[in-house]
């Protein structure tokens, strides 16, 4: 073969890569466009799911982030509350295409959240004394099928870890304006297991109480190192970078 053809195929080469590499991130991992979680509160009766298209809660009845709290005492909060409709799980990342920017990140959410929180009273205050959430993150879903295949497989390996938990391991004082309706700040210190791992963390969160019960929403970001994953990638070509992110707007409901 000629210096010519040889330079002629190098180059049809690389193209064929290029493009390959390119397909399989238009494909598989080319993030989507959401917004991060934010309050909404699901009406009585009412089914809510995640929209990963506006990262809002919706359903019918499901109240806008904009709608305000509700007054309540501290015996009224003092008991049992059950994870309920309109609770969601989820995942954000940044990818990468070969060494070019991130053009968007990727966001996989479930409303598979399961678990309870005992609120107890100490004076005219107060206290989150237990809680426990799980979710089934074999139900994560994108924007892409491909893409939420991929991660029962790599990453997070769904399918061989399949829950992910937290489980609050100190307890947390509600300042007093929450029972006023007022969205308050709390931080959340607990064990979080993902992929088998289990890792203390403290997981600065707000939390509402309306008047169809307690909504907790919250972000962490992470190495995906800490809990023993590798960021998925495609070939080399199509990467996420070192970091992720769980995001989560836990709805609790009374009894």
């Amino acid at each position: 073969m000629t210096q010519t053809r040889w330079i002629t195929a190098g180059i049809v080469a690389v193209l064929v890569i290029l493009v390959g590499g390119y397909i399989a991130y238009d494909q598989v991992l080319r993030g989507d466009t959401v917004a991060p979680l934010s309050f909404a509160t699901p009406a009585p009766g009412g089914s809510s799911t995640p929209d990963s298209s506006t990262g809002s809660v919706s359903g019918s009845g499901a109240l806008a982030s904009t709608d305000p709290g509700a007054s309540a005492s501290a015996a009224d909060l003092a008991g049992t509350w059950s994870v309920g409709d309109g609770s969601v799980v989820g995942y954000r990342v940044r990818e990468k295409l070969a060494s070019l920017p991130a053009q968007s990140d990727a966001v996989g959410r479930t409303s598979s959240v399961t678990g309870q929180a005992t609120l107890e009273t100490s004076g005219g205050s107060i206290r989150v004394s237990a809680a426990q959430f799980e979710a089934d993150v074999t139900t994560l879903a994108s924007d892409r099928d491909m893409r939420d295949r991929r991660i029962h497989t790599m990453g997070l390996e769904s399918d061989t870890y399949p829950n992910a938990s937290f489980t609050l391991t100190s307890p947390v004082d509600v300042p007093a304006e929450a029972l006023t309706g007022a969205s308050v700040d709390v931080t959340l210190t607990g064990d979080l297991e993902i992929h088998g791992t289990k890792k203390s963390v403290s997981i600065p969160a707000k939390a509402v109480h309306t008047a169809d019960g307690i909504q907790v929403l919250g972000s962490l970001t992470f190495p995906f190192a800490d809990f023993g994953m590798t960021p998925p990638s495609i070939g080399g070509f199509v990467s996420v970078e070192n970091d992720a992110t769980l995001e989560f707007l836990i709805v609790l409901t009374k009894g």
